[in-house]
């Protein structure tokens, strides 16, 4: 695949700071993915926050995500778009640079101004990329909590286009952990799990599922957390 951004059209700025989203790389390769990328046509797209682990979807995070998304749907009736610090990063492009090399996480910081702006910028880019693909899936699926989630509520707002977003509001309000350093605890817990399957199945008039969990939760591998 040929590279968004050759070697030797690169910046030297560092990818891992907290002013990754400002930095040019960053920004060219989310322009080049809402104005020159071609989306596939797919039944379903299932956007999901981007992970510490590059690429994305080797993160244990991103399997358990793949095993309740592949557990539903056949992989060619699906999309699966990557969001959040990276801007957005559809899975065929992971390994791509920058998506591949920034370790900053937008969910580790606490200034108020750059988490300010990338609600604003990440938003703006959410709804030009769900009007860029207005035609190219039937069902709509996003899975976050967070800055994630007003970002997505936010470009929801600006286009009228259907995407469910979950887990539900009642699944988050009892998961809060009010004394933890992550408040809305982990999108890999089962009990989110279980209302990602259910989007799925319902969106696509299936029978319910029963999640289970096969390995134990990763703490270290999210990039969706609030401090």
């Amino acid at each position: 695949m040929k590279p968004i951004i050759p070697e030797d059209e690169r910046s030297e700025e560092p990818l891992d700071t907290e002013r990754i989203i400002y930095h040019p790389d960053m920004i060219k390769a989310n322009d080049w993915v809402l104005n020159e990328y071609e989306a596939p046509f797919r039944e379903i797209c299932i956007f999901v926050p981007c992970a510490k682990r590059k690429p994305y979807h080797e993160s244990p995070s991103h399997k358990k995500f793949d095993r309740i998304i592949f557990g539903i749907v056949k992989p060619e009736d699906v999309h699966i778009v990557t969001f959040g610090t990276c801007g957005i990063a559809p899975r065929e492009l992971d390994t791509q640079y920058p998506f591949m090399n920034y370790t900053f996480m937008m969910g580790k910081c606490n200034v108020t101004k750059i988490k300010r702006d990338f609600i604003k910028i990440e938003s703006e880019r959410i709804a030009a990329y769900l009007e860029k693909t207005r035609a190219n899936y039937r069902h709509r699926i996003a899975y976050c909590i967070g800055d994630f989630r007003t970002a997505m509520e936010k470009a929801l707002e600006m286009v009228d286009i259907q995407v469910d977003i979950i887990p539900k509001e009642s699944t988050i309000q009892r998961m809060i952990q009010p004394d933890k350093a992550f408040i809305y605890n982990s999108l890999s817990s089962k009990e989110y799990l279980q209302d990602f399957s259910d989007a799925i199945t319902t969106a696509l008039k299936l029978p319910a599922r029963e999640v289970g969990l096969r390995e134990d939760l990763s703490v270290d591998d999210t990039d969706w957390y609030v401090l």
